[in-house]
């Protein structure tokens, strides 16, 4: 599919990967409404890209922001065609003996139960429009445990597998279900992350990061038939065959 004159929702708008997919998607031809926590960010965004953008200040752990976000969507545009899952947080960083009970309970709050109500608020809109593309921004973290991360590793995990259980439940339903797992991206959490000293990826140079415009690539990719033989999947960014297809040096 080309997405030029779909709508897409993309959740973490304000900065990273998913400021740099708002641009990348507009830039195709695609309509897209932004959400993020950060009104003035997502709405400087806003007015870069101009009038096939809105902006939707809202919390992806809280139902309600998400259903909002996808409301404005539909009247905006007339519909919702897809849907990127990449908000998320990696703070506090911390060992689990010294872990904040409700910093803890609110990064899986976002990192997974926002995933979960981003699917389950485009869900019966897609249906009836006969099918729609689902993202996951996942990470190697969600196969891999690292020091401090305990939040970060099990909300990924867990997304990463809702996103598998979403395929096998609405594939007969003509939706396209993946997830991107895109590798250590030049963004202000890894600097949140380097600041924090702990574990391998904190000691990376800088220069061993890419771009956020390369997994912005690859989100587009994966809305083409090009990836629909990964339909289900997790692709890693890390595979030089996936970058490759995707075009990416």
């Amino acid at each position: 599919m080309s997405v030029a004159g779909k709508s897409v929702l993309i959740t973490g708008a304000s900065r990273g990967i998913g400021a740099a997919a708002a641009r990348t998607f507009a830039a195709a031809g695609a309509q897209v409404c932004l959400m993020a926590r950060s009104q003035d960010q997502i709405d400087a965004l806003v007015a870069d890209i101009g009038k096939t953008a809105r902006a939707v200040a809202g919390d992806v752990s809280v139902f309600d922001d998400v259903q909002a976000a996808v409301s404005v969507c539909l009247n905006t545009f007339g519909g919702i065609d897809v849907l990127i899952n990449n908000a998320g947080v990696i703070s506090p960083v911390s060992h689990l003996i010294a872990a904040n009970v409700d910093d803890w309970d609110k990064a899986i709050d976002i990192n997974l139960k926002g995933v979960f109500y981003g699917m389950r608020a485009v869900l019966p809109h897609m249906r009836a429009a006969g099918g729609g593309t689902i993202l996951t921004v996942s990470s190697g973290a969600a196969s891999h445990p690292l020091e401090a991360w305990s939040h970060y590793c099990a909300s990924k995990a867990g997304a990463a597998m809702l996103t598998r259980c979403l395929h096998q439940e609405e594939q007969v339903n003509g939706l396209r279900i993946m997830g991107l797992s895109p590798g250590t991206v030049a963004t202000a959490m890894q600097q949140e992350i380097k600041a924090s000293k702990i574990n391998p990826v904190s000691q990376l140079d800088w220069s061993d990061h890419i771009p956020a415009e390369w997994p912005a690539k690859a989100l587009l990719w994966m809305c083409s038939p090009q990836a629909d033989s990964h339909l289900g999947q997790e692709i890693s960014l890390r595979d030089d065959g996936i970058r490759r297809q995707i075009g990416l040096s």
